[in-house]
């Protein structure tokens, strides 16, 4: 008996031993913080922007000496929260209007990085085949959202269509138009806008709902976003104090190389343009 307890009381101490060591080397899908040997988690939508980061994953990552894991969401609140805990190193996935508005809402200190793409805006017509052809009585549907209804308004006036009052920015909204030029505009759900193109003149409609039309923003647009100094660029985003981690560091410069440019291009054919550079402040 007494040898019996010696050996089962060797062998438990054996077994905790190896539970602790197990515990230590356990892989886990969360980023580690300080350890830079580490990969980088970062939380994603899935299109275009986790499609873009597989990219970089599959095709870059490696001969840069980069670990990279990506994790999509279909959800816009919870990269930031995963984020800003520590359960994710970097996100990618929004612009600079959506974040700065949530880090007012929740308290969060999420940074941008870099810019990397914009998936642009663009005003569409099956009825009318240049600008100049709009005129009074036209109508032209707007996505509904705070958003994107104010960089539709922009867009529009940016090539004349309408005057915006002075000093209006990106949160302007039909109240905010000084001369519609004779246009009526229908406010809709910005989904479903390419389904309602064939109901009225002229439609905004953002570059991911134009790819599911089938609509192709380099040549079917009366009018496209600028992709230079658009607020609206999306980029790499880490929590306040990460931003130079060698690892984020290595993401972004990946995220603006020329093989990710012709990557975007090559893929999205103007649906989503390459937006490289420093996000504004």
């Amino acid at each position: 008996m007494r040898k019996s307890t010696k050996f089962t009381a060797s062998a438990a101490v054996a077994v905790a031993a190896a539970l602790a060591l197990s515990a230590c080397s356990a892989p886990s899908d969360s980023d580690d913080g300080d350890d830079k040997d580490s990969a980088l988690l970062v939380a994603a939508s899935p299109t275009p922007h986790g499609d873009i980061l597989k990219f970089v994953k599959d095709k870059l990552a490696k001969k840069a000496g980069l670990k990279l894991k990506v994790k999509e969401f279909n959800d816009y609140n919870l990269p930031n929260t995963a984020t800003e805990n520590g359960e994710v190193g970097a996100n990618f996935f929004q612009h600079k209007p959506f974040l700065d508005e949530f880090n007012q809402k929740n308290k969060t200190h999420i940074v941008p990085v870099v810019n990397v793409q914009i998936e642009p805006l663009g005003l569409y017509s099956k009825k009318v085949k240049k600008l100049a052809e709009l005129g009074p009585g036209d109508s032209i549907a707007l996505p509904n959202d705070v958003t994107n209804e104010g960089r539709a308004l922009k867009l529009l006036a940016d090539h004349g269509l309408i005057e915006l009052k002075p000093g209006v920015g990106s949160g302007a909204t039909l109240k905010d138009v000084k001369d519609k030029k004779g246009l009526d505009f229908k406010e809709l759900e910005a989904p479903q806008i390419p389904a309602r193109l064939k109901d009225v003149t002229a439609a905004i409609i953002n570059g991911n709902f134009a790819i599911g039309a089938k609509l192709k923003p380099a040549t079917d647009a009366l009018a496209l976003e600028e992709a230079k100094d658009n607020p609206y660029a999306n980029f790499l985003a880490v929590k306040k104090g990460k931003e130079n981690d060698p690892r984020v560091k290595k993401l972004a410069k990946l995220l603006n190389s020329p093989e990710v440019k012709k990557f975007i291009e090559d893929k999205y054919q103007g649906a989503v343009i390459p937006a490289f550079g420093a996000p504004q402040s």
